[in-house]
C-alpha cells in the first residue's frame, strides 16, 4: 500500500507510481495557466479531478469549464491548456497512464518507462 497527504502547495508536483499508473497534484494560481498551444502528453492519456476553484479547459481548441468534482479526461496526443479563472487556486489531481513524469516533473518521452 502507499498513501500520502496531499498538502496541494503551488505548481506540479508528481507524487507516486504504480502499476503503470502516475498520480500527481497541480496548483494554479488565480488568473494563471499550465499548458498551451504546444503542451501535449505524447505517450499518456491524463484524467484531471478538480478538488478545489474553479477553472477552464481548452482540449484541442473544446472549451470546459472546470469546478470542483469535475473529472476531464485528455487523451494522449491532445493539445491542451488549463486555466485557474476563480479567486482562489484551481487544485487537482491528475492521474497519467503510463507515468508521464519523472520524480523530478521532468516530462518522459513518448514510450518511455
Amino acid at each position: 500500500m502507499k498513501s500520502r497527504h496531499l498538502r496541494m502547495g503551488k505548481g506540479f508536483l508528481p507524487i507516486f507510481t504504480c502499476h503503470g499508473v502516475q498520480a500527481a497534484q497541480m496548483v494554479i494560481p488565480p488568473g494563471g495557466r499550465e499548458g498551451g498551444p504546444h503542451n501535449c502528453h505524447r505517450g499518456a492519456d491524463q484524467w484531471l479531478f478538480v478538488m478545489a476553484g474553479n477553472g477552464l479547459a481548452i482540449v484541442e481548441g473544446a472549451r470546459r469549464v472546470l469546478k470542483p468534482g469535475s473529472l476531464l479526461l485528455i487523451e494522449r496526443g491532445e493539445v491542451h491548456e488549463i486555466r485557474a479563472t476563480g479567486r482562489t487556486p484551481l487544485k487537482t489531481v491528475n492521474f497519467y497512464a503510463p507515468p508521464a513524469y519523472t520524480v523530478a516533473g521532468n516530462e518522459r518521452a513518448a514510450g518511455r518507462p
